[in-house]
């Protein structure tokens, strides 16, 4: 008898022995129909196929000049789920991952089914390629299609996200400034002319994930109220779009900046402003409006991670950098926050300093969030984090005690949480130390500790995809 493994087969091998099943079992029905009489009631009916494997990919960030910088390149490797459930399994991507192109840290992403690996390199001479990939198992990933070049217009070290439009679209952001003066001051002393305010132009690139092509490309100026320009504000920094419930708006964090409008230099020791996002007509990327929050204050920007995720009709949000700590903001269906919601991680857990560094909910509507607070050990690569548990309608957060904490733990880099059902997949290790892959059944909070992840010195892991 020949037994085989679908665990551990690609899905093409896995297609071809399904087929080859399929024409056995048609032959054996076809020899059992001749050899039986009339009376048998035996029908030989073939079942369906069996599904196949949920593939999970995890992504590793080799070290550049200092430990958990992420700057010497990225690595990927994947496994089914069910070896990623399994403490026995050892994973190796630093020996033998695929290398992902990119001069530092890739951007992934991952399709909704975890077949398919979305990449944009950052940074260096092939920053703002975009490149997809076929999840086979193990190091082999399978190029689909040809590259495209989104640096012409984001740049080559692009922010971007992949939206939740049953993985068809993605979209890079940036925001470009330039501060505004009148003309006081003659043309040898422009030191007398006094500072307006701060221009600020938001690119929004969209870009076909499935033919890999350019959708829509828009540039737009976007202006906060009067009276906050004139007291230097701008926004500095915008990331993490994200498609409302309607797919008629796309909601874009951003984080304030501010310039001491005597001198133009950087005040970096302002207190936070409420938090804002800017809301574009979908698809069109125009109409830009800001919307601020009555709740929380801070950035919404994120940094590595989606920071923002529709569910059941709204968009819930998490801040940075909240003086309260952090939140989780809701913006609802009429593309207004919500501040009905409020959802304050200080208050749940019972800490200080709450500091989102990436998140993601299940379809449940239940969370799972990698924070620090003021309580986190400094580590070789600063003050890292936990992860919780996290309801988003009971507004209820506990932190996930069965994954253990070590200052060393690395999380500000964090990319990428892999979701399957109710499950979420997230990894565990410090800088340049072993750690495993944990799985959360965001139902009932059982987590079990799965394969083991083998580092390797001043590395660390971003994420499963």
């Amino acid at each position: 008898m020949i037994i085989f493994n679908f665990n551990r087969l690609n899905k093409k091998a896995m297609k071809r022995i399904f087929l080859n099943l399929k024409a056995f079992s048609l032959i054996t029905l076809l020899g059992l129909a001749a050899s039986c009489s009339s009376d048998d009631d035996n029908t030989g009916v073939v079942g369906p196929e069996p599904e196949e494997a949920r593939m999970i990919t995890i992504a590793a960030a080799r070290m550049g000049d200092n430990p958990g910088d992420g700057n010497g390149g990225t690595l990927i490797y994947s496994v089914t789920s069910a070896e990623a459930k399994d403490p026995s399994v050892s994973i190796e991507p630093f020996d033998n991952g695929f290398i992902v192109p990119s001069n530092r840290t890739a951007r992934l992403q991952a399709s909704e089914d975890g077949s398919t690996i979305f990449n944009i390199s950052y940074a260096g001479d092939t920053g703002g390629n975009y490149t997809k990939y076929d999840v086979q198992g193990g190091q082999n990933f399978e190029q689909i299609g040809s590259a495209i070049s989104i640096a012409p217009y984001v740049g080559t070290a692009p922010r971007w996200i992949k939206l939740f439009d049953g993985d068809q679209t993605g979209a890079a952001v940036y925001a470009s400034t330039e501060h505004q003066f009148d003309d006081n001051g003659t043309p040898a002393d422009e030191s007398d002319d006094t500072y307006l305010r701060t221009d600020v132009t938001l690119g929004v690139v969209t870009l076909d994930l499935v033919n890999s092509a350019i959708k829509n490309f828009e540039e737009t100026n976007v202006a906060l109220p009067a009276d906050l320009e004139a007291q230097g504000f701008f926004i500095g920094r915008t990331d993490m779009p994200t498609l409302n419930a309607a797919g008629d708006k796309l909601y874009i964090g951003a984080r304030l900046d501010k310039v001491d409008p005597e001198t133009t230099e950087r005040d970096r020791n302002f207190d936070p402003l409420e938090s804002i996002t800017i809301v574009l007509d979908y698809p069109s990327l125009l109409n830009p409006e800001v919307i601020m929050s009555g709740v929380g204050k801070g950035n919404t920007s994120g940094y590595r991670s989606i920071n923002a995720f529709e569910y059941n009709g709204a968009v819930y949000q998490a801040n940075q950098g909240d003086p309260q700590g952090s939140h989780i903001l809701r913006i609802g269906s009429d593309n207004e926050y919500d501040d009905s919601y409020v959802f304050n991680l200080d208050d749940a857990l019972g800490v200080d300093g709450a500091y989102i560094l990436a998140w993601r909910p299940a379809a449940n509507g239940k969370a799972v969030v990698a924070y620090r607070h003021e309580g986190s050990a400094e580590g070789v690569a600063g003050a890292q984090g936990f992860f919780a548990l996290v309801n988003l309608e009971a507004r209820t957060a506990q932190q996930i005690t069965e994954i253990p904490y070590d200052p060393d733990f690395y999380l500000f880099q964090y990319q990428g949480f892999a979701v399957d059902g109710n499950e979420i997949y997230v990894t565990q290790a410090p800088v340049g130390e072993n750690g495993n892959i944990y799985v959360i059944d965001t139902e009932t909070g059982a987590v079990t500790q799965g394969a083991e992840l083998v580092n390797v010195e001043g590395s660390h892991f971003i994420g499963a995809f």
